[in-house]
């Protein structure tokens, strides 16, 4: 039923990939029957992300902010879907700082309630990259993520992923502007802090962006441009 939703509210189908998951035990309990996600990813444009060598560039900016837009959007759709067979839902927007637990909590740790990319891991439909990137199968690191939180379990396809896959690429962690990588794997029992300093890439972020589009934003793109997972071969 859910699956269903997914596939008739994601047109084209080819420019997303979608993942369902159990989270009991691995969120706050406030969240209450709220146990089951969704997770939606949109892919980027290949164009605009091949442009980034240097930092963001303004045709990124406006992307970035056009896939959140629509994924906000579409995760609106996808309540109201749902609710018409009674199942209720929590969506966790595509930048949801908004919804971390205090705002000021959120500038001290850089963390949030529900993590997009934790969703997504536990759908198995990807994993965390040296430079905390989420990593699909299909489109490498060139997507944007929204969640929804749901009552009812749904129909569950794959199997989480909980380990990282990168190997011994480097790439991101060497050419990271800020340094914010040290090059070790992720797995579920890696705390986040321990291979990737998120204050760093933040800070670097905010200067890049005010340098390069003279906005008081933070945005980058480097990592995943040149990630190899994803990315365009010649001649596609």
């Amino acid at each position: 039923m859910v699956k269903e939703i997914l596939i008739n509210c994601l047109t084209p189908l080819d420019n997303y990939i979608f993942g369902t998951a159990d989270l009991t035990g691995i969120i706050d309990q406030k969240f209450g029957e709220y146990r089951f996600g969704i997770t939606i990813g949109r892919r980027l444009d290949d164009t605009i992300i091949d442009g980034i060598n240097k930092g963001p560039t303004l045709e990124y900016y406006n992307h970035y902010n056009q896939i959140n837009f629509e994924l906000a959007s579409l995760a609106g759709k996808i309540k109201n879907e749902l609710q018409k067979v009674n199942i209720d839902s929590i969506i966790i927007d595509p930048t949801n700082a908004n919804n971390s637990n205090g705002l000021a909590v959120y500038i001290r740790t850089l963390t949030v309630d529900i993590s997009h990319k934790m969703v997504a891991t536990r759908a198995g439909l990807g994993w965390i990259g040296k430079t905390d990137l989420f990593i699909s199968k299909e489109f490498g690191p060139r997507l944007r993520l929204v969640s929804l939180l749901i009552n009812r379990r749904p129909e569950i396809d794959l199997i989480p992923i909980t380990s990282s896959r990168c190997g011994n690429c480097c790439i991101c962690v060497d050419l990271c502007p800020a340094k914010a990588a040290n090059g070790k794997l992720w797995n579920v029992k890696v705390y986040r802090d321990e291979f990737f300093d998120a204050h760093k890439c933040r800070d670097k972020c905010g200067e890049l962006t005010k340098q390069k589009l003279k906005v008081d934003k933070r945005l980058c793109g480097l990592c995943v441009s040149i990630c190899p997972i994803g990315k365009r071969k010649e001649g596609n």
